[in-house]
């Protein structure tokens, strides 16, 4: 049996062989006292005594700290802190467990998104795609991908790299694509930049000029709806001056509508300036033609409802 001192001087009784079989319906608060041995009956009757007179300060042979609490007040003053720590143990069958009130799956999950190591988002909705190819096969004749560049919205670069094809190239096209073969000695092998390619265009909405021929090479099949092909725009024709059904090429395009020359240098094309090309011409048009779209789709949508 032992026993302990309240303020009020009301003597508690535990039982302590009876507690070790109650445990699991025991809620243990614990605060940060500092127990050592136990004090005697006369000891605890002096206690009393003392705190009554010096508001339980307690002076129990240096066992406790003056204005430290007793047992009762702990209790108490841990129940209504919410700086205490509550340990709760199995609750009694049929009784439900209460949980601790803390802020800890909020913090559980700012760490899983922190540790996560997720790859940054791609820089804009809008991506412009531009590919340079060297031909392998008989005469060159098969398109293999050398080099391919990404440029965002506003232009700056995404992704460019020479890219290592797949097959032995017989013709470099050097006049037209600008590779040469120092370029691809130590260039990405297809494989690797392809899973480098495709991961940074989907979902996005990818901008090129007669895009069909850059997504061939990379074996890929982007959603037609995410895809703007400025070679068939019957708006940039038309502020060009061109036939509306003409496919004209991105030189003659970037010379009309931006007066800039791309595609002169004798060291052939740069697929950045094609790709920044593209870009700009697509934003020269981009309110009128995504309503164009945008009614379309609406009206595509009405006929399959009829339907």
């Amino acid at each position: 049996m032992r026993n302990s001192v309240c303020p009020s001087g009301e003597v508690l009784t535990s039982d302590t062989s009876a507690r070790s079989a109650d445990m699991s319906d025991i809620t243990i608060n614990v605060c940060p006292l500092d127990f050592r041995a136990a004090p005697t009956n006369n000891q605890r009757k002096m206690t009393l005594k003392q705190n009554k007179k010096a508001g339980f300060a307690e002076k129990d042979q240096g066992t406790k700290k003056r204005g430290s609490p007793d047992l009762c007040n702990v209790a108490m003053a841990t129940s209504s802190s919410s700086s205490h720590l509550t340990v709760n143990s199995a609750a009694a069958p049929g009784e439900p467990r209460e949980a601790p009130a803390t802020n800890i799956p909020q913090r559980k999950r700012n760490i899983a998104a922190t540790s996560a190591g997720t790859a940054p988002a791609a820089p804009t909705k809008y991506l412009a795609l531009d590919c340079e190819m060297v031909g392998a096969g008989p005469k060159g004749s098969i398109n293999q991908l050398a080099r391919c560049s990404i440029v965002s919205y506003d232009g700056d670069v995404v992704y460019d790299k020479f890219i290592r094809p797949a097959l032995p190239v017989t013709d470099y096209r050097t006049r037209w694509s600008g590779i040469r073969h120092r370029d691809l000695v130590r260039a990405t092998p297809y494989a690797e930049a392809r899973k480098e390619i495709l991961r940074l265009l989907g979902g996005k909405v990818v901008v090129g000029h007669a895009i069909h021929n850059d997504l061939k090479v990379l074996s890929y099949g982007h959603p037609t709806a995410l895809i703007r092909d400025t070679s068939r725009i019957p708006l940039l024709n038309r502020k060009a001056g061109f036939p509306e059904k003409e496919c004209v090429s991105l030189k003659r395009l970037t010379k009309a509508l931006l007066d800039r020359d791309i595609q002169v240098s004798r060291r052939g094309h740069s697929s950045v300036e094609d790709a920044k090309a593209t870009m700009e011409l697509y934003k020269m048009v981009e309110v009128e033609w995504e309503r164009q779209l945008a009614t379309k789709e609406r009206q595509t949508e009405r006929l399959l409802h009829c339907k």
